[in-house]
């Protein structure tokens, strides 16, 4: 016999309330979208001075799980990167958490970030982060292999010697190469792989998106911003990074880079060289029917960010971009000339 009480529906709220309460600890850092917040403190001197690529410095990191209501990590850092260390106020830095720390956390599972911060202290900075965690996302949209990310809101609070100062600057988390590996059963591949030898749809897609976002700063045959991922069906797959030389941020810093010693044929970021080997005709047919087939979302997804930049002519800039390379590549004639006309042969 069934029996039912009056606190029947009391009991049914409060088990829902569990069970939501659980599937929201189990969620983790790159699983939302929406913004987090996030406190750290550091000298930017001494993360320059005494760290290396095994050598972390200890910190805290405070991020919002709640309106009001934060919670604290222990966690350590280190610095990283190359070109962006010696051109920076701002030093690229690596966070690792302990796996006892980040357990039952938002970083559960994520003991490693890659933390983008802004590089110079000018007015476009945190819109300059914006639009190369936007360049991100749109590979994202573009390709199933990339390296997922998270925008931050960030308070910075920098140690100069006996003084402080407190930084409100925008960043992202960057998905570590480790999660990245184990996520696609797939293993990083240190050696030089000629593009043509690499997986060829991914390939020209990779080669494509560096055109659309105007990057001349990556080389896929000698791994410079591209990582290689070694596959079981032995397939070799480019996921890139790194786009804060591209002229879609078109920082004031950036200049056009000529990888592999190659002759530049363009003066300015903002206009678009592409870099892409020569192949069978159907293929790059077929990835620029992708690229056209996705130009909605990718609008979508400019748009949802508008609200983030502080200038709003930054955002438009960038969007316009964009928006010339859809007119280019939606011509069959200039697509022709400006990209299959344009591969290289060697």
């Amino acid at each position: 016999m069934q029996v039912v009480t009056k606190y029947t529906p009391l009991l049914f709220v409060f088990f829902l309330l569990q069970i939501l309460i659980a599937q929201d600890k189990g969620r983790q850092v790159f699983d939302d979208q929406t913004p987090l917040s996030i406190q750290m403190e550091l000298s930017f001197k001494e993360v320059r001075k005494n760290t290396n690529d095994s050598t972390y410095i200890a910190t805290k990191l405070a991020y919002q799980v709640d309106e009001g209501e934060w919670e604290v990590l222990e966690a350590s850092i280190r610095k990283r990167g190359r070109s962006r260390l010696e051109r920076c106020y701002f030093a690229p830095i690596k966070l690792k958490i302990k796996k006892k720390e980040a357990k039952g956390t938002l970083f559960q599972g994520k003991r490693k970030l890659k933390l983008v911060l802004p590089c110079q202290m000018t007015q476009d900075k945190n819109d300059n982060v914006i639009k190369e965690f936007l360049a991100y996302r749109m590979f994202e949209e573009l390709s199933p292999y990339h390296f997922k990310t998270r925008l931050l809101n960030i308070t910075l609070v920098e140690h100069r010697g006996n003084k402080e100062k407190t930084h409100h600057i925008k960043g992202f988390f960057i998905e570590d190469l480790e999660e990245l590996e184990d996520r696609f059963n797939a293993k990083e591949l240190k050696r030089e792989v000629h593009p043509l030898q690499q997986e060829n749809l991914c390939s020209f897609r990779n080669d494509l998106f560096q055109y659309m976002i105007g990057n001349t700063d990556f080389s896929i045959a000698y791994q410079h911003n591209v990582k290689l991922l070694f596959f079981p069906d032995k397939s070799v797959i480019p996921i890139p990074y790194d786009f804060d030389m591209s002229g879609l941020v078109n920082a004031s810093y950036s200049f056009v880079s000529k990888p592999e010693g190659a002759q530049a044929p363009i003066k300015t970021v903002t206009d678009r060289w592409f870099r892409g080997f020569k192949r069978d005709e159907a293929l790059c047919w077929k990835i620029r029917q992708e690229f056209l087939g996705k130009k909605e979302k990718i609008f979508t997804l400019f748009d949802s960010y508008k609200g983030y930049f502080d200038n709003e002519n930054e955002f438009q800039e960038a969007k316009n971009f964009i928006q010339s390379f859809y007119l280019q590549i939606g011509n069959n004639a200039t697509y022709k000339s400006e990209v299959l006309a344009k591969s290289r042969i060697k």
